[in-house]
């Protein structure tokens, strides 16, 4: 038996997941001590308010609730799908900009980047020993992502991606992956990657901790053509806009001709994305913020989203600017969290060769 909301995830394996996430939001609540959870991104660029609502602030609430927290800067995941990647250098500036401004404390996490750890992408040899090709073929989230490349063949590290995202959770012992339910298969074949080393090559003993998926709530944040938030539609409203630039996207934001604005997601979903965003901004309820507005139409609803996201980016973006005048600073606070990354990814990789006998 399937999820109705997503068939590829069967609702044994996803109950099972979710009371495991339970399990752990309350172990946040209460102790979150031997917790580490591991999240990051792709440098595509600079981030967007679908970014910021959808991972970024979740983020932030874990590093606050005192989670161990590692993220990633995934460099190397950019050519998985990618023919030309562009200017990775200046992507990855960007992503550093936007971790820094949203609140990500660099004291408290630890920001690294995968090609700069070499024994982190080393485990990649013994764990692709772990799984089949149709295992690898069958994942949901692999496929999805060879539709939305507008490819036809497969190359080998797209077919390899999950066993990649494998290494970067387990190379740091991360024990917590906030992720949305179409990301559940990627942890389920790391969870299946780590019993299968810890029984063939560790005799046994628990080298390697299942990780627990961290469920999230986020809200779907639309682009303003209705489409899925992009910054290669032009859709999207940066954390890097300035308020100006923001009222103007918002103005020419999709809605709808009735002029009475309700929440309804399925049948009006254009509207109820502006609804989402001011109800984000605000912590305010979309229901409360329709039934305010009534009959006064979407160019109402447009004034109203565009001053909610303003006020509430406001900090970030002040933040922003201030780190944007001195890029050295950002460049080397990726150094120091990619030392970090190395010093355990080191540990890592040795107490691998050792039980697998290749310590010589």
């Amino acid at each position: 038996m399937t999820d109705a909301a997503n068939p590829t995830v069967h609702r044994s394996s996803y109950d099972a997941a979710l009371a495991r996430s339970e399990a752990l939001e309350a172990r946040i609540a209460s102790d979150p001590s031997g917790l580490r959870v591991l999240t990051g991104d792709r440098p595509t660029g600079a981030l967007h308010v679908g970014h910021y609502f959808g991972t970024l602030r979740n983020r932030v609430r874990l590093q606050e609730a005192g989670v161990e927290t590692w993220v990633l800067v995934a460099d190397y995941q950019v050519i998985t799908d990618r023919d030309v990647i562009g200017d990775i250098k200046g992507s990855v500036r960007e992503l550093l900009t936007d971790y820094l401004a949203v609140g990500i404390d660099p004291e408290r996490a630890t920001i690294f980047a995968h090609s700069a750890v070499p024994a982190l992408n080393q485990l990649l040899l013994p764990f692709l020993s772990l799984v089949t090709q149709p295992e690898l073929e069958r994942n949901p989230t692999v496929k999805a992502e060879l539709q939305a490349a507008g490819k036809s063949a497969m190359g080998g590290l797209l077919l390899t991606y999950p066993v990649h995202q494998a290494a970067d959770i387990l190379f740091c012992h991360g024990n917590v992956v906030p992720v949305g339910k179409d990301q559940l298969p990627h942890i389920e074949q790391t969870r299946v990657i780590a019993r299968r080393f810890n029984e063939r090559y560790a005799g046994g003993e628990q080298l390697f901790a299942e990780p627990d998926a961290l469920l999230s709530e986020a809200p779907t944040i639309l682009g303003l053509d209705g489409d899925k938030m992009s910054k290669s539609r032009g859709n999207a409203i940066m954390l890097r806009m300035t308020e100006a630039e923001t009222a103007k996207l918002v103005k020419k934001a999709k809605t709808d001709a009735d002029r009475t604005i309700t929440f309804d997601p399925e049948g009006r979903p254009e509207v109820a994305n502006l609804l989402t965003l001011t109800a984000l901004s605000t912590g305010r309820t979309p229901e409360e913020i329709a039934a305010e507005i009534g009959d006064k139409g979407a160019g109402t609803l447009k004034v109203m989203c565009a001053e909610a996201l303003n006020a509430h980016l406001a900090p970030i973006r002040e933040r922003r600017a201030e780190l944007e005048k001195d890029p050295a600073q950002l460049f080397e606070i990726l150094r120091r969290g990619n030392e970090r990354a190395n010093a355990v990814a080191d540990d890592t990789l040795a107490r691998v060769r050792e039980v697998m006998g290749m310590v010589y």
